[in-house]
Parts: C-alpha cells; sequence; structure tokens
C-alpha cells in the first residue's frame, strides 16, 4: 500500500488511545493520519456524571486534544461528521470532505429514549460534557428559584432519575453528595428534597452481583434516594413525569427528569449503509466491518461477543480501550505486512462509583468489593487510564489522588 490515508472519526476513548498509539508506532512517512472532531478537546465519559451533578468542574474533565496529539504527526480537523460514504472512500464533514485509505470509526453513542413522549424534548440526558453542565446549571436554578414568587414549587426540589443502570446509580451516588450543599446554598431544608429513581427491573445494577446491588441501594436509600423498581417512565413533560407500576399510572411533579435508563451507537452508524445489528456494527474478530476491509470500528459503535458465553460485551471505556490498542496495532501492520490480530478483551472487573465516598465493584469475575476498597480501586482505574493516554504530565495534572473526596 503506498502512502495511505488514515481517518479517526471521534475523540473518545477510543479515538483518543487510537490516536496516541499510532502516532507512536506510524512514521509521517509511511502514512497520513487525521483525526476528526467537533470540539478541541476530549473528556472522561466516565466522570461526566459528577460533572451533572456538580461534584466536579467540568475543566477536570477535559483535556485539550492538543495536549495529547503532535500535530507534526497528525492533522487534527474539527468538523461535525454528518455522512460516511464506504463505497467511495470518503467522510463527509459539515463544511467539508475527506478520503481515506483506513477509517476508524469511534463516533460513540446517543441517548436511546424508545419514543416514550416527551423525552427527548424534556428529559436531560448525560451524553457529552455539555449535556452534564445543563443538567448541572437546571439544578442549580429550580433551588435558586424555589423561594422565588409568592408560592414555593416543590416540583423544582423533586429530581427523577430514569434507568438504574451504570450511569443512573452513578449520577444518584454524586447528587445524593451534592444536595446538602445544595440546600445550604440556597435556604432549603433538606426534607424537601426528593430524589427518586424509576428501574423497569425488579433491581439496579443489573448485571452487578445482587449483594453489591443491595448495597448499593442500601448505600444511596441511607442518603435519601427513592427507588421504585419495576416501574416505566410513560411519559415527561416540563414540569411533570408519568410512570406505570403494577397497571396504575402515577405522576411525579419535576423540573427535572434525568434519562439514563438506555443508549445506542451514533445514527450515522446506520445511515451510512454499514452493516448493523441493532444499530451497531458486528466487526470481524479483527474489529473491522463484515463488508469492508478497510473499515474498523470500535467503542459504542461495535458488537464484539464474548465466545465463552454467547453474549455481547458491554460498550465500556475499558473495552473501548483495549479495542483501540488492536486497531492501532492492527492498522500498522496492515501498511506493513498485511497481516492482523484477533481482538481478545480482557476483563479486569468493573467498579460503579456510589459518590465520592463509596463504591461496589467486581475484580477478574468473581471478588466483589465495596466501600473504600472500591473506591480507592476506581480512582486506580482512572489514573490508569490517564497515565495510558497521555503519560505522567497528564496523570499528575487530571489525576484523583484524594482517597476521601
Amino acid at each position: 500500500m503506498s502512502k495511505p490515508n488514515i481517518v479517526i472519526l471521534g475523540a473518545g476513548y477510543g479515538g483518543m488511545i487510537t490516536a496516541v498509539r499510532l502516532q507512536k508506532t506510524i512514521k509521517p512517512s509511511e502514512a497520513t493520519i487525521t483525526l476528526v472532531n467537533r470540539n478541541d478537546y476530549h473528556y472522561q465519559t466516565t466522570w461526566l456524571h459528577e460533572n451533572a451533578a456538580g461534584t466536579l468542574p467540568h475543566e477536570r474533565t477535559k483535556i485539550p486534544i492538543n495536549d495529547l496529539i503532535d500535530r507534526d504527526k497528525v492533522n487534527i480537523v474539527l468538523e461535525k461528521v454528518v455522512g460516511i460514504k464506504p463505497e467511495e472512500k470518503k467522510v463527509k464533514l459539515e463544511k467539508s470532505e475527506l478520503s481515506y485509505d483506513i477509517l476508524v470509526v469511534g463516533l460513540g453513542f446517543e441517548a436511546a429514549t424508545f419514543d416514550v413522549p416527551g423525552l427527548d424534548k424534556h428529559a436531560f440526558t448525560i451524553e457529552d460534557l455539555n449535556s452534564a453542565r445543563l443538567l448541572n446549571q437546571n439544578l442549580e436554578y429550580h433551588f435558586a428559584a424555589y423561594h422565588h414568587g409568592k408560592k414555593a414549587d416543590p416540583s423544582r426540589l423533586n429530581i427523577v432519575v430514569g434507568g438504574g443502570g451504570f450511569t443512573g446509580i452513578e449520577f444518584l451516588g454524586e447528587l445524593a453528595n451534592r444536595i446538602p450543599a445544595l440546600c445550604e446554598k440556597f435556604d432549603i431544608e433538606k426534607t424537601l428534597v426528593r430524589i427518586v429513581n424509576i428501574e423497569k427491573s425488579p433491581m439496579v445494577l443489573s448485571g452487578f452481583d445482587p449483594q453489591l446491588a443491595d448495597y448499593a441501594m442500601n448505600s444511596l436509600e441511607s442518603r435519601g434516594v427513592e427507588f421504585i423498581t419495576g416501574a416505566a417512565i410513560t411519559a415527561c413533560e416540563p414540569d411533570r413525569m408519568m410512570y406505570e407500576k403494577d397497571g396504575k399510572e402515577i405522576e411525579i411533579p419535576t423540573r427535572t427528569t434525568v434519562w439514563a435508563a438506555g443508549v445506542r451507537a451514533n445514527t450515522l452508524i446506520e445511515q451510512s449503509g454499514l452493516a448493523t445489528n441493532r444499530g451497531k456494527v458486528e466487526v470481524r474478530e479483527d474489529l473491522r466491518s463484515p463488508d469492508y476491509d478497510d473499515i474498523f470500528v470500535i467503542g459504542d459503535c461495535a458488537t464484539v461477543f464474548d465466545e465463552s458465553t454467547g453474549d455481547a460485551y458491554p460498550p465500556t471505556a475499558q473495552i473501548a480501550i483495549q479495542q483501540a490498542k488492536t486497531a492501532a496495532r492492527n492498522i500498522k501492520s496492515l501498511i506493513t505486512t498485511g497481516e492482523t490480530e484477533k481482538f481478545q478483551p480482557k476483563i479486569l472487573g468493573t467498579v460503579a462509583s456510589l459518590g465520592h465516598n463509596d463504591a461496589v465493584g467486581e475484580l477478574f469475575g468473581s471478588r466483589k468489593i465495596r466501600g473504600l476498597s472500591a473506591v480507592i480501586m476506581k480512582k486506580i482505574i482512572d489514573n490508569r487510564y490517564l497515565l495510558q493516554l497521555g503519560g505522567i504530565r497528564l496523570l499528575m495534572r487530571k489525576g484523583k489522588f484524594n482517597i476521601f473526596y
């Protein structure tokens, strides 16, 4: 292959690790590498729940791409991707178009509202840094506005979170820790605040050990979170939401409905004409799309099955990072030897934070941790990623070293 154009779409976990690895292994004389992203920064998606609750400044989560990428080795194009044309080997951007010889698709996820009336218009999501910041500002606004006017409006202090999965539970943990400070700041009695989690399944944290899920619920309930399981949100309006449980529809007045119950791959994947399964590309063992040898798909846009169980691996940051490393090695091989290797994920464990002072986790498939040990492990995981991404300088600037906060 003559000097190829390698184009990477998205600067999330998968895209950034791919770009960082390629700039270290491929010389400018061997290939042209281009990273496309709509913003000039990368962010820690796994920290967004903290930004949304207001327990972590958004500046801590944001990492300028220029701090990570050597522009002498990688071109950076700051535009939104609006289309992929596999047959033409082109990517359409808002203002321009790029040709590629090898394409890496890491465009991330979007909220999936499952056509529940009003969710797309009136519910908040935790999809990116801007949506997290908007949610935090909304919380502050309604606490500030509670005493304004002739009559106090309880809907301003009712916060409903739809979904008891990973994102929902982590946001509830941060929110439970933030509420006392908000109440003190705006002269509000804490007992007036209602935090409600609505989960369709009988238990939260599906996929975790039931004992850990129980621990998580007890930890959050002790800090004021109310759980309504076996229930489904049926509608969302600007000042209320409705849910159904046991055949009855119940209304909660609220100005803050947070939807954390479903995500899907970026819709551009289906629109591109790539073969998909439930909106994602069921990639080959070397992470290439089934119908195009020049397209790698990673992260939230890709489906990889666990050979031992037959189930798809969950779209976690851990998987995306490992996929990026394999994709980078395979791209290097394609332009040299022409051989690729199989993606072999190594699931080291999963930890869900319950606020800055509590967490639950499973390590190596069997070891259960909770409390302080899980909090420490969560920070180790976060810091390890920073070290892989930008080395010791990034770790020292952005890392989490305070165990108790």
